[in-house]
């Protein structure tokens, strides 16, 4: 069990899922010892897809240097492929960074900077098989590790990543106290919250409908990406 200070580095960008970011804070907020900061190009407020904003803690300039670099996600997370600011931000902190993470569409950020290139990694189900544009592997699991690539699927599976992160960095027994704390004991009304268990129809028609909407910038920031590395 490590508990030496911990540096959660959030990269926050307008247009963010609000869940895929506030369900790992509230498991990030009891990580014995943990800083959590939230960077973006300035201090003002972040418009989230929720309709409310949420405050940076620094900008990306000044951000501290992460142990654990967080890229939520959100239809804004497109828009960071052609933010090479932000996408050279991932970069220098993932150079030194010991867990290099994100939950749902957050990943094709980290995809878009470099750094899920070989990995497997996951993400919302509906964007899933797009990162293989990136050179990823994509998983279709809630959460997926490989290395020290930590990934999580769409928005609600963000507790399940931060958990399996306080496990990983404190050891299962802290990461048992905090599920405990925050009463995370699932029962869904519906039994309908994966493509699995949906109507295939229905399935379809949204992965569709995504790979439309989003197919052609994730083209060009791959093809961006593989020019840069020749």
């Amino acid at each position: 069990m490590n508990l030496d200070p911990l540096s959660v580095v959030v990269l926050m960008f307008p247009n963010v899922t609000q869940l895929d970011f506030t369900g790992p804070a509230q498991v990030f907020s009891r990580f014995p010892k943990a800083r959590v900061h939230l960077a973006w190009h300035s201090l003002d407020p972040v418009p989230t897809d929720a309709g409310w904003c949420i405050v940076p803690t620094t900008t990306l300039e000044n951000c501290p240097a992460a142990d654990v670099l967080f890229v939520p996600g959100g239809a804004g997370t497109f828009d960071l492929f052609t933010d090479q600011t932000a996408l050279d931000f991932l970069r220098r902190q993932a150079a030194t960074a010991r867990w290099i993470t994100s939950v749902c569409t957050g990943s094709f950020a980290l995809a878009a900077a470099g750094l899920l290139t070989g990995y497997r990694a996951t993400s919302h189900w509906a964007s899933l098989q797009m990162l293989e544009e990136f050179g990823a592997v994509p998983v279709s699991n809630r959460v997926v590790r490989d290395r020290n690539r930590i990934t999580g699927a769409g928005v609600t599976s963000g507790i399940d990543f931060a958990l399996v992160l306080a496990a990983e960095v404190y050891g299962d027994e802290i990461a048992r106290n905090i599920q405990l704390a925050i009463e995370y004991d699932p029962e869904p009304p519906f039994d309908h919250g994966s493509p699995a268990k949906a109507d295939p129809q229905i399935v379809q028609e949204i992965i569709t409908a995504t790979y439309n909407l989003r197919a052609a910038a994730v083209r060009n920031a791959a093809d961006t990406l593989l020019a840069a590395e020749r």
